[in-house]
């Protein structure tokens, strides 16, 4: 608890931002975003340390919105009466890959504790490199638990992770889950570092299938790095919103026509203390 509370000391002193800026900010029509959530993983450092004081200190940055992918030892009943203390919520709920096939109806049932209405799955299991194979048992996978999750009132979207992007036929593997999958059941979550590091633009991808992405992680990604398809970077590659190469602007105005529901800031650093309050003005300084 000790290592927590001094980080929210250091977020208080190091940025200045009070709830009431926040609602003003909000209440600003002109803002394309005026409430991103975030990404439990960002802290999930303080998070092993102190649950509660993780969970003010995310507060206090101004933000509502979670998404969870690691309930930290809590049940789902223990984070729900914890975030509802604090005036939080969570909208989507990460599990593995295995869980979402083995496991379907009680993923299904912790959810709904929690009270996301999103389940996603951010890995694949596959030896690589990541082929036409995998894709095909990943989308029989995804639509079987995708039906299931929708007779629980749930949608299921799965994030992308770089190595989707291998070229494949006209277009890329990535193309090819979109396409043969059903949209009744199947839809994604765009991470916007993992469409750039392979060499892609999360603009133009939205375009292409607006109707298709309900769910996005905002992540920059350093300028100059060299891409790939292994789906692993190292936390360097990893910059706060807006000093790397991703268009959010574009993304911001692409995403008005679009399916997206949730957007939620990432950083895999180990700063996100100081990180992702200038992510999240960064963020909420685009205007239409």
């Amino acid at each position: 608890m000790i290592r927590t509370i001094s980080l929210i000391t250091l977020f208080l002193f190091s940025y200045s931002f009070t709830p009431g800026d926040s609602a003003a900010q909000s209440n600003d029509s002109k803002i394309l975003l005026p409430d991103p959530g975030v990404v439990s993983y960002t802290f999930r450092h303080q998070f092993e340390e102190d649950v509660p004081g993780t969970l003010d200190m995310i507060r206090e940055m101004g933000f509502t919105n979670i998404e969870f992918s690691n309930l930290f030892g809590k049940s789902p009943a223990e984070m729900r009466d914890l975030l509802d203390e604090r005036g939080l919520i969570c909208t989507s709920y990460g599990v593995s890959y295995d869980r979402l096939v083995n496991e379907t109806s009680a993923v299904a049932e912790e959810a709904k504790n929690l009270g996301a209405s999103f389940i996603r799955v951010a890995w694949i299991p596959h030896d690589a490199p990541f082929d036409i194979e995998d894709t095909r048992r990943a989308i029989e996978d995804f639509e079987m638990a995708g039906k299931i999750l929708s007779e629980h009132d749930l949608k299921f979207n799965y994030h992308n992770h770089g190595y989707e992007f291998r070229p494949y036929g006209d277009g890329t593997l990535f193309d090819y889950m979109v396409q043969n999958s059903n949209p009744e059941y199947v839809n994604f979550e765009m991470d916007t570092f993992w469409v750039a590091q392979p060499g892609h633009d999360p603009v133009e991808l939205l375009k292409k299938y607006p109707d298709r992405f309900n769910l996005v992680h905002l992540k920059d990604l350093r300028k100059g790095i060299e891409y790939d398809y292994t789906g692993r970077a190292p936390a360097e590659y990893d910059v706060p919103l807006g000093e790397g190469q991703v268009d959010f602007e574009g993304l911001l105005r692409a995403a008005q026509n679009s399916g997206i529901e949730y957007f939620y800031i990432e950083d895999e650093t180990d700063d996100v203390v100081t990180r992702v309050p200038r992510s999240r003005e960064y963020i909420m300084s685009i205007r239409k």
